[in-house]
């Protein structure tokens, strides 16, 4: 296999800095490519990199939970996501969040600061020639979905994704509210909005008979909306007690100084390190803004809540990669093309990044002449690349990152599911030093 002299990446979000990233510490010159700040789709308002659009949190800490070995996975192999993350932290109990523009800047400031990244600010509507990484999320521009499916002859599937409401902090009454982690885990950082049963009882009532905002081009006999960013009505719709065993579960988050727990509990969470702007917790939505409004109005403590950002709903779309993608992220058909991100069906912005840090890789990796390299399936990063490549998946939809898709240990394990997943994890983190070890090119900053 012939050297190449550099690579492009097609947008900036947290898989193409990722794989713009990791293929310039291999020593491989990166033509990036992000159309803002000429350029927005309808869910990005920031002009930086790798913007959080939806929540400000990546999820859990623990290395028993998926999500938080996949980050664990990710910082032992130099990702700058996980980099920045840790570096612009915003307090979240056990979960890991992030002050979404400190986070962006420090990306921005890396990537553009890095003398083997020449940063193309346009919007392509072609795909390059030579390597490329196409990363341009689940809301490609038209021009350039239209190549895409142009080029891959295979449907696209879709689904849509919902962003939730921001507040100013300053119009939080906090004489109804109150600061508390759940089951008092870590800082007391979530605000939380209590209510009671009638309080309930309305605010549910109102929700579920919200007028709903008008989605262009859209016929509501097909709707498909990712189970993990389920729009609250749509969820509260499946029964009147499913929210309080989701986003409004009361469970550990007693009154302060008491014992006694609220019917229901609406949980607010910082979004800047400032602590200025919170978002609501589970609150993704695609209700009209007068309607969020007024029904979010009615919980205890944001009767004059001021919006910053209200909630909205927009199209993500995805490949039906298991008849498209290879491991590595290559297209079968034309292995000089990889893909990242979403649009490979990874949900979530972590699963995103991981796609971006073994797209990025092996794109750097082709491009020196060198053999593709993927981790096993014992780990979270290598498990999400065989669940997008998996040949025998006939209904393929978006995957987070979870133990299901991981290979079992093939024996048993004393003390539980706690137990079980922590040797998962302890398998995990040895096969990950070994691959980091395994790596034919030394890293280069």
């Amino acid at each position: 296999m012939s050297r190449a002299e550099y690579i492009n990446v097609i947008g900036a979000g947290l898989a193409g800095s990722e794989a713009a990233w990791q293929a310039a510490r291999l020593g491989v010159p990166v033509r990036l490519y992000e159309m803002k700040p000429e350029k927005r789709t309808p869910a990005h308002s920031y002009s930086g990199f790798a913007e959080l659009v939806c929540s400000n949190s990546l999820r859990s800490l623990q290395l028993s939970n998926a999500i938080g070995l996949l980050k664990e996975e990710l910082r032992r192999l130099g990702s700058l996501i996980m980099e920045a993350a840790d570096a612009n932290t915003v307090p979240a109990g056990a979960a890991l969040a992030v002050d979404r523009y400190a986070f962006s800047d420090y990306i921005t400031d890396k990537i553009k600061s890095h003398p083997l990244i020449e940063v193309i600010p346009c919007e392509v509507t072609e795909i390059p020639e030579g390597i490329t990484v196409v990363a341009s999320g689940p809301l490609t521009s038209d021009a350039l979905a239209e190549t895409i499916h142009g080029m891959l002859g295979e449907g696209y599937l879709s689904f849509f994704d919902a962003a939730a409401p921001i507040v100013d902090f300053a119009s939080v009454d906090m004489t109804k509210a109150y600061f508390a982690s759940r089951y008092g885990k870590g800082e007391a950082s979530y605000i939380n909005c209590p209510m009671e049963k009638d309080e309930y009882d309305r605010f549910y009532e109102a929700l579920v008979t919200a007028e709903e905002a008008h989605i262009k081009d859209f016929d509501k006999k097909e709707l498909k909306v990712f189970e993990g960013c389920m729009p609250v009505e749509v969820m509260a719709k499946r029964g009147r007690d499913t929210l309080l065993y989701g986003p409004l579960k009361p469970v550990g988050l007693p009154y302060p100084g008491t014992d006694r727990e609220p019917y229901a509990v609406v949980q607010l969470r910082a979004e800047n390190a400032a602590g200025t702007m919170y978002n609501l917790v589970g609150f993704q939505t695609h209700l009209t803004f007068g309607e969020q409004k007024r029904v979010f109005g009615m919980i205890p403590g944001l009767e004059n809540a001021e919006f910053l950002r209200y909630g909205v709903m927009h199209r993500n779309t995805y490949l039906n990669s298991p008849k498209l993608l290879s491991a590595d992220y290559s297209l079968m058909k034309s292995p000089d093309i990889f893909f990242a991100g979403q649009m490979t069906g990874v949900e979530g912005y972590i699963e995103s990044t991981s796609s971006g840090w073994l797209a990025g890789v092996n794109a750097a990796r082709r491009a020196l002449g060198l053999e593709p390299a993927v981790p096993e399936k014992k780990t979270v990063i290598g498990a999400l690349a065989g669940y997008v490549s998996d040949r025998t998946v006939t209904n393929f939809q978006p995957m987070n990152a979870n133990f299901g898709i991981v290979d079992p240990l093939g024996y048993r394990v004393k003390g539980g599911k706690t137990a079980k997943n922590e040797a998962l994890a302890k398998r995990a983190l040895d096969c990950i030093d070994t691959f980091a070890a395994s790596l034919a090119v030394n890293p280069a900053e």
